[in-house]
């Protein structure tokens, strides 16, 4: 197997192990005694354990687990003594922990000191040690590379400034950095300094300086040399494999010091200065390339993998030699990086009319110097313009007649000046720096956005097999830093695409593999070999891709203006859906805008071979040509496009359907110019279209939105740009560091007292402007004085209390503000501060802490300080966006001003439409009731006319009725000295107001308080018009997009979206005007950097050019599970699963850490707190009852259960990364039963697991044990760790899974999540003395260990509990311990047998005590009781509410309850094999909706048995050898009428737990009489 696949070793490995006998002496945690540190223990396990095995993986990982580092060589590390063994085994160790994605750096972070003379001693073994082996050197080199990427930290940021500060041009030729002085003075000063400095120092201390200054110019030295001078291994153009390693690494950190500001600033000049780039493309090495490529050109199909050599112990041997491939793409990027578009001294962007500017300048002087030296010699060039002399083949032929002198001379008197001897060198020095490159900004314009084969199946660019960290990619990564903002669209832009190529990829080699592509006999002998539909047969059919009856290309446009390609190229694809009538549907709603790929297959296998998945996909299908396309629409009979629209499309007859597509007009300008040079035309070869599932198919938008922000001048508030780019002061956009930061805001309904306001700033003192206490109620207008830059109390921490009243807003009910209720901590406190101000707020929420509350609080608050300002929420899911959604509609916010944008509204727990068009019927709705109020005014007012007609008439009517009224009454009031009868008597609205259910004035009460009441009523009366001026716009428009647009534009004062919404929808947001003030983003740690970068850009800037952005509030948990990326290679080596917030975090931005928790026990909570900074638990945690009382039937309310093996297998994996155990499946379902026999409701329970693989295994054994039962039913959610974060639940029941080795559970943010998930109980199930003995996970395992793991169980208690949480200890001696599964099966079964003979007793005596001699027949317990149809049963109550006869057993039936003893991969199977249509199982995607059991669809066991001829048993009984029997296997290309190709794709899982029904009983369901 390939090397890191698998290399784990298992716990008995580890345990038998010699490192580990080793560690237990000398640094193990858990040693009761260690001896004293011994050099030579280091020494001998270098030399054997990792120079010995050439840095086995294996042991490297078993060395790394044990603690090495951390107990062992950092402490003991003395870098001025040690041996270079130590110093080598400590690059290693830290080398593993990035590699594994552990923290690297927590024991050096922990004692600092040695790290600078540590790093010295790698830097001289680099350099000056001749006995180091080239992987050596490689090691080393890793570990540079490592520190580089980590100047977060303050003890390597200091270092590494050593080694590329300005002391670096010491390297620099004198003329040259004489160069550089002139253009940059202030550098010249700096120099001064540093060589005063320098003549201070002792001797010694200058030679390390000198050292530090020299050391990146010397290894560029040393590796050039090493280029330049080595020797292929064969003739092929091959290399020994550890060297050509060694130069991909060295060339990646030359990259990653280039691609951040702070590194890159001096040491770029030393590398132009050197011809870095010019000497390593001008080795003998890096020319071995293009050799290389020239013999792999021989066939358009990708050649046959080599045939894999297994050694003797089973491992596959690795190969000793390596082609440059690799190593040519990163030096691609290497100089792309080094020629970047930025001014390396100041930092600032360089835009394309500058580029260009610069260009002619560095000509110019050319010309000049050529006219003045050379006038003969190139007596054209220097008078000719420059577009005629910018391109290389011209340079190259007036360069070519010049001597070697005149070369020489020509380049001197440059300037900077170029003073090379070499004549190739010179010359391909003078031809890069004057050659006319295009921009990176031109190349993306002109890139395809839709992938071809040739970057789908290149395994530098897209590797898919299992990535372990081990080699190096030709990637962009996203690390600290970014050059500008453009860098950082083009690295996130060209991940983006990669990542979504490997999905594509994944879609295409499924659907081509089940179609079965064969070579067609019959054109081998033919004419016309160019008709590609008849040169290929199709053995099998998929659901996602169909055969190409015809494709024609309809339309090629004219390119625009400034474009060398078309401006849009369309063509018809013409199919025959002679398939099943639900996929023929599924078809036919392809939409507008879906991506479709259009493939060539020309396949040379025989008709009837057999797809091997384990081979390689393209030899096998033949697959030649891969293109994109975009649906424009399908076409009807007569050809023309059927439009969408609210109409229903047309009935198709017949099976032949015709789509016009548009094509990618930039593949299209390079294919026809490939065409007219010789190749194929493409176009003419296509044979299969392909779609894809929608969710997943909206790429292609969001590539479009990236490269539409690279071509528009997009415009970052400038308190956040330089953040983003990861430069600055990490705080300057606090909110404390703003200018423009506001003293005084309405705080609104924030406190529910005085006393709350108290508790909730304590380190400030607090004055009331009122005197009086009792008017001391909330709302509160706070003042914070130290916010103040001028004035009273400036700079002071003290607060200005403001109490004030809300003004009445009329007599009804429904007119008073809806409050608060949640009593914040100081912290939340704190949070909700911080977003009222502008700036940035980061807010890190651990679970249950009340993030959301927060963000709703902070929203409303902002809302009603800024009436005028707009809010744009940000969400990753939607079912985050709608829990904070209705939230905000529960605060006192006006519904109108809320809009919900993007699918997931309908999940809305209310019955108000708050999308788009929802709105604008709501607007509709409530203008005619508005107006029907204002007709009701009118009335009672006795004015005539049609003045409740339309809103401009209401308009007059409020003008010169309403108001002329009310300000008469005013002026009665004040003529009357305040007199209350005239309060009453003259009001002129009494009458409108006679459907009160009350008085409308209370003449016991004083003058003032009337008069609020008139007041109120009049603003009520106000506010019906003020919102029919605000609606007129809406009347006057008569098109319903138009008015959609308006309330998105005007409207709306608070607007939703997810973050893939905002990145699909950006370009019609800004076409339509969209404008927004502050941005709250939810989950912002689950975002992609690129999906929380691009709503920040979804509006154009204002007429002085600047962003209006002013508040951006991101809340998360960095803690807790990354955005999800499928691809291993770009989420571990590009660092892709990185959110901005992380790296924000990562970056020493202020953070506000919520530090109390309300949704777990405090016990349950101890289990992950140790993760953030203080976090405690609110006070009902530790008070109210459900928190105070235990879980029924368990003495603990959380425990870690050991499983052993079952019949000696633990975890099987029977397909790559497929885990599954069914030890611990039989032993959770076990438990999940138990919890039901005593009464826990189903929908309290969710059962969780690390792996995909034991997912559908618990599915299945549920399925088998419970599924048909209807006292015991499915849990509320089966379903994976990651899938879960965001959810919770009373109870969960947790599975670990491995036995073997460790796995991802690893990385501490998914054990996390997966001990926060539970709010009462949690129940670990998994091998314990595997994960105590990992040292990430102990701080939550020396918890769960101080408990018994074996299952303590109180089966006399019942569901819920009354057990006070206290007495735990006191009744361990009651308990019923479970020593393994087996024994917990069998006592739920006999459980369950007691359960149900006392419910039927139970029921038997119900029917007694009905049973009624005069009415009923003579009584007979087999039967059914004779009742009244809507008669029911007194008390009858089961877990479900199931009556009696809907599951009485068979009377005689005897049972008995052993769990499965299949070993068969459930849930998925052997990979994909299209040659048995009944097996085709595909490891099937998490998004499934089968996470909840929903009783009225039939299951897929269901379908199964209701597709055979007889039942499972009856099957048994008469031939108990035929599993498959039990389903309807098609023949041939015959499709199955009633199963979708998904329910074939599941029948493989079920056979096997069908065929072993033959060989264990169930627990039989109440109503299975079989």
């Amino acid at each position: 197997m390939p090397r890191g696949q698998n290399a784990a070793p298992t716990v008995d490995q580890i345990s038998k192990d010699r490192i580990t006998l080793l560690s237990e002496q000398y640094w193990a945690s858990y040693a009761l005694q260690r001896r004293a540190y011994d050099r030579l223990v280091v020494d001998e396990i270098y030399i054997k354990e990792l120079l010995g095995t050439n840095f086995n993986l294996r042991r490297t990982i078993l060395l790394e687990f044990s603690q090495y580092l951390e107990n062992f060589l950092w402490p003991n590390l003395n870098p001025d003594q040690c041996s270079p063994y130590h110093v080598m085994s400590v690059c290693v160790m830290v080398n593993e922990k990035f590699r594994e994605r552990v923290q690297p750096w927590d024991a050096i972070v922990a004692n600092p000191d040695n790290f600078g003379r540590f790093l010295s001693r790698v830097m001289r073994l680099l350099l000056e040690s001749d006995d180091l082996s080239i992987k050596e050197q490689t090691i080393l080199i890793i570990f540079l590379d490592h520190c580089f990427n980590s100047l977060e930290l303050d003890v390597i940021r200091s270092q590494i400034q050593k080694i590329v500060g300005l002391t670096i041009w010491s390297n620099l030729s004198t003329e040259r950095r004489e160069y550089e002085f002139d253009k940059t003075p202030k550098f010249r000063k700096l120099w001064k300094l540093i060589c005063k400095k320098d003549e201070k120092l002792e001797n010694e201390e200058l030679q390390t300086t000198l050292f530090e200054r020299t050391f990146l110019r010397k290894l560029a030295d040393k590796f050039l040399h090493l280029i330049e001078n080595i020797q292929p291994a064969n003739d092929n153009g091959h290399y020994p494999i550890e060297t050509v390693i060694y130069t991909e690494r060295f060339i990646e950190l030359f990259i990653d010091i280039i691609c951040q500001l702070p590194t890159r600033r001096f040491f770029n000049v030393v590398l132009d200065d050197m011809s870095f780039i010019v000497r390593c493309f001008l080795s003998a090495y890096t020319k071995s390339y293009a050799n290389t490529n020239e013999n792999m050109e021989t066939d358009s199909i990708r050649p046959m993998p080599t045939k894999k050599i297994v050694t003797e112990n089973g491992e596959e041997e690795q190969p000793t030699t390596k082609t440059v491939n690799l190593f040519h793409k990163m030096l691609s990027n290497f100089e792309f990086y080094s020629n970047f578009e930025i001014n390396d001294t100041t930092g600032e962007t360089l835009t394309q009319s500058e580029l260009m500017e610069k260009h002619y300048e560095k000509l110019l002087q050319l010309q000049k110097a050529i006219f003045k030296h050379f006038r003969e010699e190139m007596s054209t060039f220097a008078l000719q313009n420059i577009r005629s002399i910018d391109k290389r083949e011209v340079l190259t032929e007036e360069f070519e007649k010049l001597t070697d002198e005149q070369l020489k001379s020509i380049g001197a008197s440059l300037q900077p000046p170029v003073l090379i001897d070499d004549r190739q060198r010179l010359l391909q020095v003078l031809i890069l720096e004057h050659e006319r490159v295009q921009s990176h900004l031109e190349l993306i314009n002109t890139l395809p956005l839709y992938p071809t084969e040739e970057t789908i199946w290149d395994e530098d660019i897209v590797p898919t097999e299992f990535y372990n960290g081990e080699s190096c990619l030709a990637l962009p990564k996203l690390n600290l830093q970014f050059l500008t903002l453009h860098d950082y669209l083009l690295r996130n832009f060209h991940l983006f695409r990669l990542e979504s190529t490997y999905e594509i990829r994944q879609d295409i080699e499924d659907s081509v593999s089940r179609m079965k592509p064969w070579q067609n006999d019959a054109t081998i002998t033919s004419d016309k070999p160019d008709q590609s539909q008849q040169q290929c047969l199709f053995g099998g059919w998929s659901r996602m891709a169909q055969p190409i009856t015809n494709f024609t290309i309809v339309e090629v446009g004219k390119a625009n203006i400034g474009e060398s390609h078309p401006s849009r190229v369309r063509a018809d694809v013409t199919l025959v859906l002679s398939t099943r009538n639900d996929i023929k549907r599924e078809w036919e709603k392809l939409r507008k805008h879906d991506i479709c790929f259009l493939i060539t297959c020309k396949p040379l296998t025989k008709a009837g071979t057999a797809y091997d998945y384990r081979q390689s996909f393209i030899p096998q299908v033949g697959l030649t040509y891969v293109r994109g396309c975009e649906i424009e629409g399908m076409l009807n009979a007569e050809g023309r496009l059927i439009e969408e629209g609210v109409d229903e499309k047309p009935t198709m007859t017949g099976d032949t359907r015709t789509w016009r597509v548009w094509l990618d007009p930039n593949q299209y300008q390079t294919d026809i110019q490939a065409t007219l040079n010789g190749s194929e035309d493409v176009y003419e070869t296509f044979n299969v279209f392909m779609r894809r599932k929608p969710k997943e198919n909206n790429f292609k938008a969001v590539l479009e939105t990236i490269r539409d922000l690279m071509n528009t001048n997009a415009v970052v508030p400038d308190w956040l740009q330089d953040l983003i780019l990861g430069y600055g002061d990490p705080a300057s956009a606090h909110y404390s560091n703003m200018k423009n930061k506001i003293p005084t805001l309405d705080w609104n309904d924030t406190f529910i007292d005085v006393k709350h306001l108290r508790a909730s700033f304590p380190d400030y003192k607090i004055r009331a402007t009122e005197d009086d206490r009792s008017k001391h109620v909330p709302p509160f207008r706070l003042t914070f004085c130290d916010l103040r830059t001028k004035g009273e109390h400036a700079g002071e921490k003290l607060i200005i209390l403001e109490p004030y009243r809300i003004p009445n807003r009329g007599p009804y009910p429904f007119n008073k503000p809806r409050q608060n209720t949640v009593r914040f901590t100081p912290t939340q406190i704190e949070g909700i501060k911080s977003g009222m101000q502008p700036g940035l707020t980061l807010i890190v929420g651990p679970p249950g802490t009340g993030k959301t509350d927060v963000a709703v609080q902070i929203i409303s608050n902002i809302y009603h300080n800024y009436p005028d300002q707009r809010t744009l929420i940000v969400t990753h899911s939607n079912q985050a966006l709608n829990q904070l959604f209705e939230k905000i509609m529960a605060l006192d916010v006006d519904e109108r001003h809320l809009l919900r944008l993007g699918h997931g509204e309908e999940e809305l727990e209310t019955d108000k439409d708050f999308s788009r068009y929802g709105r604008v019927n709501y607007i509709l709705k409530k203008r005619l009731e508005l107006l029907e109020q204002v007709e009701r005014l009118q009335k009672s007012l006795n004015v005539t006319g049609d003045l409740s007609y339309t809103c401009e008439t209401a308009a007059h009517f409020y003008l010169y009725n309403v108001l002329s009224r009310w300000e008469e009454y005013l002026s009665k009031i004040n003529q009357s000295n305040n007199n209350l009868d005239v309060l009453i008597n003259a009001f002129p609205f009494k009458e409108f107001f006679f459907d009160l259910d009350h008085d409308l004035f209370q003449s016991s009460q004083s003058f003032e308080v009337n008069l609020d009441i008139a007041q109120g009523c009049f603003r009520y009366i106000k506010q019906i018009f003020t919102q029919l001026e605000e609606f007129r716009s809406f009347e006057l428009m008569r098109n319903g997009s138009d008015r959609a647009k308006y309330l998105l534009v005007r409207e709306a004062k608070i607007i939703a979206m997810t973050c893939t919404h905002a990145a699909l929808k950006r370009h019609d947001l800004v076409q339509c005007g969209f404008k927004y003030d502050n941005i709250l983003m939810e989950e912002a740690a689950q975002i992609l950097e690129i999906e929380t970068f691009i709503p920040l850009l979804l509006q154009t800037s204002d007429q002085q050019g600047r962003n209006r952005l002013k508040r951006c509030i991101m809340i998360g948990d960095h803690h807790q599970l990354p955005p999800v990326i499928k691809n291993m290679a770009f989420q571990k080596y590009s660092n892709m699963e990185q959110a901005l917030f992380t790296r924000l975090v990562r970056l020493g931005v202020p953070t506000i850490d919520l530090d109390a928790q309300g949704r777990a026990r405090a016990s349950l909570c101890s289990l992950y707190n140790w993760r953030y900074k203080n976090l405690g638990n609110l006070e009902h945690v530790l008070q109210q009852k459900e928190f105070r009382t235990t879980n029924a039937g368990f003495v603990y309310d959380y425990q870690l259960i050991n499983v052993e093996n079952f019949n000696d297998v633990g975890e099987s994996e029977p397909i790559p990364y497929f885990y599954q155990n069914l030890a611990e499946a039989e032993y959770i379902v076990a438990v999940y039963m138990y919890m039901r026999l005593l009464g826990y409701p189903a929908e309290k329970i969710s059962i969780l697991t690390t792996y995909n693989g034991q997912k559908f295994l618990i599915r299945d054994v549920l399925n088998k044990r419970c599924a048909k039962n209807p006292l015991l039913g499915f849990p509320m959610k089966v379903t994976t760790v990651d899938k879960y974060q965001g959810q919770q639940n009373d109870y969960i029941l947790l599975s670990l899974v491995r036995t073997k080795a460790i796995g991802h559970l690893r990385d501490v943010r998914r054990l996390v999540v997966a001990m926060s998930r539970a709010r009462l109980g949690l129940y670990i199930f998994g091998r314990v003395n595997l994960f105590e003995s990992c040292f990430e996970l102990t701080p939550a395992f020396n918890i769960l260990t101080k408990r018994p793991t074996k299952l303590f169980l109180l089966p006399n208690e019942t569901y819920p509990s009354v057990r006070e949480e206290k007495r735990d200890q006191s009744i361990v001696h009651q308990a019923t311990v479970m020593e393994n599964m087996p024994q917990m099966a069998d006592f739920v079964y006999k459980l369950y047998n007691q359960k149900l003979v006392a419910y039927q007793e139970k029921k038997r005596q119900e029917e007694l005590s009905r049973y009624d001699p005069e009415r009923d027949l003579p009584y007979d317990p087999l039967q059914p009781s004779i009742r009244a149809p809507n008669e029911r049963v007194a008390n009858e109550k089961t877990a479900d509410n199931i009556s009696l006869e809907q599951f009485t057993p068979e009377k005689n039936s005897k049972t008995e309850y052993i769990p499965s003893r299949q070993h068969q991969v459930s849930g998925t199977s052997f990979r994909h094999d299209p040659n048995i249509a009944s097996s085709t199982i595909e490891n099937l995607d998490d998004d499934d909706d089968e996470d909840v059991y929903d009783p009225s669809k039939p299951t897929l066991f269901q379908k199964l048995q209701s597709s055979s001829t007889t039942t499972t048993e009856q099957q048994g009984q008469a031939a108990p050898t035929n599993s498959s029997a039990t389903t309807t296997v098609p023949k041939g290309n015959e499709e199955p009428t009633d199963a979708s190709e998904d329910d074939l794709n599941k029948a493989a899982i079920f056979r096997s737990v069908l065929h072993q029904d033959n060989e264990m009983d169930t627990i039989p369901a109440l109503n299975d009489e079989n």
